[in-house]
C-alpha cells in the first residue's frame, strides 16, 4: 500500500454488521451459532471509526479526498453501507457472500481488504477501523491487515490526527495503566477505542452522530460497488471448523451459614477438602 502521490488523503473503513448490541444472545436451536433472526446493526467500533474519517474531513477540509467504506457480508449488509454513508462517507464497496456462508475469520478479512486495497486506483493512505466486532470479539484485522500490507499501524486508539504535509498520522492508542503516543507514516492502519476522541483517562465515549433524514436521502443515490470474493481472488472458507456451540450453565444461587463449622461442613459436602501444610 502506497501513499497517494497528490497532497490529498484517501480514507477506508472497513465495517461490519452485527447482531445489534441491545439483543440479548442466544443459541440456536442446531447448536451451530447464534440465532441471526433478530436486529442487526453496525458493529459500535466501526461507527466510532466512520466518525473519526468523517471528523477528519471536517478539520482538515479539502485535504480529504475520498471516504469509502468496505464489507464483506450478505446482501443485507448493504444496509450497514448506506448507514456508513449516510454518516458522510463518499462511496461504498460490498464484497457479497451468500446468507449461508460461515462468517469470515480475521485472516480472510485482512486479505481480502489487502486485495480491495490493491484495486483502488487513486491509493489509500489511510484505513480506519474498530478494534473488534462486538460478534465475536476477536481483534486481529486490522494488526493482520498492517502486517500484510507491510504498513504502520496503532490500535486502541483514543485519538487520531493527520499532518497533511508531513504525510503521517499522530495517534494516542491505550495502553496499561495509561496512554502512549504513536507517529505513524502514511500510509497507516489505525483501530479505534471506544474513547476515540476523547481523553484517554475521560468517562467519556465517542457519540456517533445520527443520520439526518436528507443524508440518508442522499446516501440512496451514492455508489456501492458489488463484488465477490472471486472477483478479488480470495478465498473466505474458514479455517477452523465450530463443532457445536452451547450456552453456560445457569448460575446456582447462593446461600448463607450461621458460622464457621457450617461453612465448613458445606464445603465438605460440595467435595472440597483441606489441604495439609
Amino acid at each position: 500500500m502506497r501513499a497517494t502521490a497528490a497532497r490529498l488523503i484517501n480514507i477506508l473503513v472497513p465495517v461490519k454488521r452485527c447482531v445489534d448490541y441491545a439483543v440479548k444472545i442466544r443459541v440456536n436451536p442446531q447448536q451451530t451459532g447464534i440465532d441471526t433472526n433478530v436486529k442487526h446493526s453496525m458493529n459500535p467500533f466501526d461507527e466510532i471509526a466512520v466518525e473519526e474519517a468523517v471528523r477528519l474531513r471536517e478539520r482538515l477540509k479539502d485535504a480529504v479526498k475520498s471516504i469509502k467504506v468496505v464489507t464483506i457480508g450478505p446482501p443485507k449488509s448493504s444496509e450497514t453501507l448506506r448507514t456508513a454513508l449516510a454518516m458522510g462517507a463518499d462511496s461504498a464497496i460490498h464484497i457479497e457472500i451468500p446468507e449461508s456462508a460461515p462468517a469470515p475469520e480475521p485472516l480472510g478479512v485482512a486479505r481480502a481488504l489487502k486485495a480491495v486495497v490493491e484495486r483502488q486506483q487513486g491509493g489509500v493512505d489511510l484505513i480506519i477501523m474498530g478494534k473488534q466486532a462486538i460478534d465475536d470479539d476477536m481483534g486481529q484485522t486490522g494488526q493482520m491487515l498492517a502486517a500484510l500490507l507491510g504498513s504502520s499501524q496503532a490500535t486502541f486508539a483514543s485519538k487520531l490526527d493527520l499532518d497533511v504535509e508531513k504525510k503521517v498520522a499522530m495517534v494516542r492508542t491505550e495502553i496499561d495503566g495509561g496512554a502512549e503516543e504513536l507517529v505513524c507514516k502514511l500510509p497507516a492502519v489505525v483501530t479505534t477505542d471506544l474513547r476515540c476522541g476523547h481523553d484517554v483517562f475521560s468517562d467519556s465515549f465517542t457519540e456517533p452522530r445520527y443520520a439526518s433524514l436528507p443524508n440518508i436521502m442522499k446516501a440512496k443515490k451514492k455508489p456501492i460497488e458489488k463484488l465477490t470474493p472471486a472477483d478479488i481472488g480470495v478465498d473466505l472458507t474458514p479455517v477452523l471448523e465450530t463443532l457445536k456451540v452451547t450456552e453456560p450453565p445457569k448460575r446456582v444461587g447462593g446461600g448463607k451459614v450461621e458460622n464457621v463449622d457450617e461453612l465448613v461442613a458445606k464445603l465438605k459436602e460440595a467435595g472440597f477438602t483441606a489441604v495439609s501444610a
